[in-house]
């Protein structure tokens, strides 16, 4: 299988994110990555768009030559060849819990940072947006103080004692809003969680910023 991504990207991140988790824990999967580059607008490219007709990433080549779109489905799929460790839980309602704070953390702090990033300075050269990038400002606490709640007994991943999808999509979200000092305020169990999380072998071997 070949896995298409680009680096920092948050959708790309997490699945690199979860192959390089697999990897720390004895479970590398085999899966070749192949670099599609942003800055050169190679997803908009007549090869790409043969793999995915919305020019987007990460896209995941399986070995019939077919392709799996959009990042959980990818997930999801490999979780399910290569299920060890668990990172989306090992019963129906750890995976139903996994499910649910991983959509509110994509929905309400990942989305968010990225529209902000998008409408301010943007990397892709979008022009800026003042209202919608007042919006995506507004309604990036709500999630973020939520998930900071949750961590606020401590613990070490969102999920309690288990690392899961939700992990990686938060880390992913973080990194493209530190690449233009954009972040969550006020929250200080998740900068716990951020610093804890950033020194990890996976986030060490995929993260930029």
């Amino acid at each position: 299988m070949k896995l298409y991504t680009f680096p920092v990207a948050p959708n790309p991140t997490r699945v690199m994110l979860y192959l390089a988790e697999k990897k720390h824990a004895g479970h590398e999967l085999p899966i070749d990555q192949v670099i599609v580059d942003f800055r050169e607008n190679e997803q908009k490219s007549e090869e790409h768009l043969q793999r995915n007709p919305f020019g987007k990433l990460p896209v995941l080549e399986l070995d019939d030559g077919s392709y799996l779109l959009e990042t959980l489905p990818i997930i999801e799929y490999l979780e399910e060849l290569h299920p060890d460790p668990p990172l989306i839980g090992s019963t129906p309602r750890e995976r139903a819990q996994t499910r649910s704070i991983e959509r509110i953390i994509e929905l309400g702090i990942l989305r968010p940072i990225g529209g902000l990033v998008h409408t301010t300075d943007s990397p892709l050269g979008l022009p800026p947006n003042p209202p919608v990038a007042e919006y995506f400002r507004e309604e990036l606490p709500v999630a973020a103080k939520h998930v900071d709640s949750i961590l606020a007994d401590g613990r070490p991943f969102v999920l309690g004692d288990q690392l899961s999808i939700a992990d990686l999509a938060l880390a992913a979200g973080l990194q493209l809003g530190r690449m233009k000092q954009i972040g969550v305020e006020d929250c200080p169990h998740i900068d716990r969680w951020d610093a804890a999380y950033r020194e990890r072998p996976a986030a060490k071997e995929v993260m930029m910023f």
